[in-house]
């Protein structure tokens, strides 16, 4: 008789962690921070995602970068580190720093979630800006920003001066991605679009139509980059996701959010409070 999983608990700097399994895949596990979802992860299958954000990441990913080519990665934001283990196992070579501050948060997932032995990625338990304004210039291929204080992005990372530090880290033919979340009028995603304008060639967002024509608060990426991103191919694969997305970019961003303008570290806000039961499980 096989012991079935049964449900973590542990109190870390965010608030209340709980690793639940799956009931319907063996090895899998959510991550849930005050009953917000933070990461969903199978061991035995790192390449599935549950997360529909997170499936549009690796097809960003995979679009941009040639199959099989090992990249530097800088993860701002670690949850149950299930991009990582994706990169890991499509991307053999890689060199990965995952950098969070809920060092508690972090502990629990190594204990109980472990990365492969010989995974090429380094935790660091440190706040994300801090982090990123002291890597070397032109150090990473591709980072991926997906800082959250249980529900809410801080304001750290929602500046002018954050994205500078962002393009700095980003080598020129590297990637940014970005996992945000808003509501129309989206005040605070047009903010992100215009600190990014400034400091990247080439700016576009990946979300669901009903996010995009302000029908309901969810995930937008803002993908950023040096040079202007062909976007042909990551727009058909997230179109053709079981919950599609479309991709907005040149002239339709600035009708997305009319007059938008960057905003500096003193009048920073975190994003948005999502609506009551918007992301959490029970």
């Amino acid at each position: 008789m096989t012991d079935e999983p049964i449900p973590v608990t542990a109190a870390v700097d965010g608030g209340t962690a709980k690793l639940l399994p799956d009931v319907d895949r063996p090895n899998a596990w959510l991550l849930t921070v005050d009953g917000a979802p933070q990461s969903y992860v199978d061991l035995d299958d790192p390449t599935y995602l549950e997360f529909e954000y997170a499936r549009r990441v690796a097809h960003v990913i995979d679009a941009t970068f040639a199959e099989g080519r090992p990249l530097d990665v800088l993860h701002l934001g670690g949850g149950a580190l299930t991009l990582p283990r994706r990169l890991v196992a499509t991307r053999p070579g890689s060199r990965q720093l995952v950098v969070d501050n809920d060092r508690p948060l972090l502990r629990l997932i190594t204990d109980h979630l472990p990365l492969p032995a010989d995974s090429g990625v380094t935790l660091l338990a440190e706040d994300a800006r801090t982090a990123l304004e002291q890597v070397p210039a032109g150090a990473y291929d591709l980072i991926i920003a997906d800082v959250y204080g249980g529900s809410r992005s801080p304001a750290r990372i929602a500046s002018a001066e954050y994205a500078l530090a962002a393009a700095t880290a980003l080598r020129p033919d590297g990637i940014y991605i970005a996992n945000l979340a808003d509501s129309a009028p989206f005040r605070f995603l047009g903010s992100q679009l215009a600190n990014a304008a400034p400091v990247f060639a080439g700016r576009c967002l990946i979300a669901e139509p009903g996010v995009l024509r302000g029908r309901r608060f969810g995930n937008a990426l803002l993908v950023a980059a040096h040079q202007e991103p062909e976007v042909g191919e990551f727009a058909r694969r997230v179109a053709a996701d079981p919950f599609p997305a479309r991709v907005v970019h040149g002239a339709s961003l600035d009708r997305l959010c009319p007059g938008a303008q960057p905003v500096a570290d003193a009048d920073a806000v975190p994003s948005p409070e999502p609506p009551r039961g918007a992301f959490t499980v029970g």
